[in-house]
């Protein structure tokens, strides 16, 4: 029974870890050319909402059975569109950021599945554009590009082909008005009313926390045999990732905001979403710095001569080479000390005196011929406990004694005497014997009789 039930709840974990898309929160893919008057750049959006309604209720009833999926796409020359990038704008300014965002592409993708326990609804922005006006200044050996502009993030409703895009409780409102009555104004609104396009996170944490490599294939002199793109010939490239966890960005980990909703039935509204992501190159050796509480980058077409980092960005290679220098050292300093306490070990008999030992004969003759077998043991038996034999508990009886009436068969055929086989002396013609010895062999009777 107990082997049943652990079955089915593995196969219900599996289920619905299967049937749960990937969740997350704000992601940031960017390449900026300081060369240039504009740049690409993306951002994903996304979060996933569950209702869960364990003991049934009219929600259940509403969503138990149902899924459906709404979709679409549009360009600047929407007015929703419109409406988002002036918003966006509004945003980044606020941010203390000159950048701006002059053109957008916006996609968007909600699905809802309904469940026996739950029913989740997946939410999904993609923005698509281009950002103009981060080039601070320039000269002839350094660029200064604005980089306060990461947060693009707004709590305006958002509508786009009669679509709300950016607050999922009126999306809610739209495609299920039965559970948005149930739900709307308990605890569960204000879950429900934060805004999926939002990256302030990813302005929060400092650019000097995330991780920092440049490449420099585009400045070797046999770039063009790599097809490379030729915006970035003669130049390394720079990138700063961000969204795992480290001890320079902390740990990551998702946001989880749930309420309790009582109506008919007990419920739960949670909401869910992981850490944030980016990605942002720039074409160029750039170098963080902060002007007027405005985090920048001075962008040069190379690294500084002689300069080399890991992935940490401040991280001189130097140091890692100290403390690869450093274990070999110790481990030097091991092999010395094992050595010399090996040579200042005692030299010869280790174990167990040998003055302490008695021997002691083990075998037995067999026709005429008898072995040398032995073993030995301690003479003082006292610490005989500890160091016996291991067979001992498995060594078989000795044979049973003569019988004290009767006198020991003084003769070389004592043993076949003792198991009736006196015949054997006769067999190898040979006996050696006393004018004591009872053998009844033949050869031994004469022996006996001409020693006496």
């Amino acid at each position: 029974m107990s082997r049943t039930v652990f079955l089915a709840v593995l196969i219900a974990g599996l289920f619905v870890i299967g049937s749960s898309s990937s969740v997350w929160a704000a992601q940031v893919d960017a390449k900026i050319n300081p060369n240039s008057n504009a740049s690409p750049f993306s951002y994903n959006y996304q979060k996933t909402i569950f209702i869960e309604y364990p003991n049934g209720g009219k929600i259940f009833d509403e969503l138990h059975e149902k899924e459906w999926t709404v979709t679409g796409t549009a360009d600047a020359s929407n007015p929703g569109v419109q409406q988002l990038i002036a918003s966006l704008n509004q945003k980044i300014q606020s941010d203390g950021s000159h950048a701006k965002i002059s053109d957008l592409n916006v996609s968007y993708d909600f699905h809802l599945k309904g469940r026996n326990l739950n029913t989740s609804v997946d939410y999904k922005v993609i923005l698509k554009g281009t950002l103009t006006d981060y080039v601070i200044t320039k000269d002839q050996v350094r660029t200064l590009v604005d980089m306060g502009w990461r947060g693009v993030s707004t709590n305006d409703s958002i509508v786009i082909d009669g679509v709300e895009i950016n607050l999922p409780i009126s999306l809610l409102k739209d495609q299920e008005p039965a559970v948005y009555d149930i739900l709307a104004g308990t605890d569960a609104d204000s879950i429900l009313s934060k805004g999926l396009i939002n990256a302030d996170y990813i302005l929060e944490q400092p650019m000097t926390n995330w991780h920092f490599l440049f490449d420099p294939t585009g400045v070797t002199s046999d770039a063009a045999t790599f097809g490379l793109d030729e915006s970035i010939s003669g130049f390394v490239v720079s990138r700063w990732t961000m969204g795992e966890s480290s001890l320079r960005e902390g740990r990551q980990v998702e946001r989880v905001f749930e309420a309790p909703v009582s109506a008919d039935q007990n419920y739960v509204v949670r909401s869910v979403q992981s850490s944030d992501q980016g990605n942002i190159a720039a074409i160029g050796f750039g170098a963080l710095d902060v002007l007027d509480g405005l985090e920048i980058a001075g962008i040069t077409p190379t690294p500084p001569e002689g300069y080399q980092t890991t992935s940490t960005g401040d991280f001189p290679v130097m140091i890692v080479y100290g403390m690869a220098g450093m274990a070999a050292i110790g481990g030097i300093a091991f092999f010395i000390f094992s050595n010399r306490t090996l040579k200042n070990q005692t030299t010869g008999q280790q174990g167990i005196d040998p003055s302490r030992l008695v021997s002691y004969q083990t075998s037995a003759s067999s026709g005429g011929y008898q072995t040398n077998r032995g073993e030995a043991q301690l003479a003082d038996t006292s610490d005989y406990t500890q160091t016996r034999s291991v067979y001992e508990d498995q060594k078989q009886s000795p044979p049973p004694a003569i019988p004290s009436n009767k006198e020991e068969a003084a003769c070389g055929c004592a043993a076949s005497a003792e198991i009736g086989s006196e015949c054997d002396c006769e067999i190898h013609g040979s006996c050696l014997c006393d004018a004591t010895c009872r053998c009844n062999a033949s050869l031994c009777k004469e022996q006996a009789k001409s020693m006496s």
